[in-house]
């Protein structure tokens, strides 16, 4: 079983990210589908103003432990073969991809579900500040209680 996670400062290409994970999981023992999710900056906050960009701050060492636990957990958890995580801190900007998810398994329920998981805990519990700012001015942003119940059904 393969797992990765990376932190970047840099934009994510989704299309490079997923040749490659394709790559790798071709090269494994018996990948039978492939599932991966962008999750993109949005322009409208989630109180419907608009947003001019992103900004996540990090804290280093602690945030890369925090997405390889998610990561590692989600790999052990379901029946899959690979997974990869990316994931962007820095100002980011709406249409800008933020995270990259892709897991690999024999079979697609396997993958779906470990990419479904893996954005759940990612969403809630990965270590990052998130500040949006807009025309009228910056404000932290935290997980929605939509985000934590729907983390809170893999029962974890």
């Amino acid at each position: 079983m393969g797992v990765s996670s990376r932190l970047t400062d840099q934009e994510i290409a989704p299309e490079a990210e997923l040749a490659r994970f394709i790559a790798s999981a071709s090269a494994g023992p018996g990948a039978g589908a492939v599932v991966s999710f962008c999750g993109l900056a949005r322009p409208i906050s989630g109180g419907g103003a608009a947003v001019h960009e992103l900004h996540l701050d990090h804290y280093p060492g602690m945030t890369e432990r925090s997405l390889r636990t998610i990561a590692e957990d989600g790999a052990r958890r379901f029946e899959v073969d690979q997974v990869s995580v990316v994931h962007r801190y820095g100002t980011i900007r709406p249409g800008e991809v933020i995270v990259f998810v892709a897991t690999a398994s024999l079979h697609r329920r396997a993958a779906f579900n470990a990419a479904d998981y893996l954005m759940d805990r990612l969403k809630t519990e990965a270590v990052f500040w998130k500040r949006e700012r807009g025309p009228d001015g910056a404000r932290w942003i935290e997980p929605t209680e939509g985000d934590r119940a729907d983390q809170a059904r893999w029962g974890d």
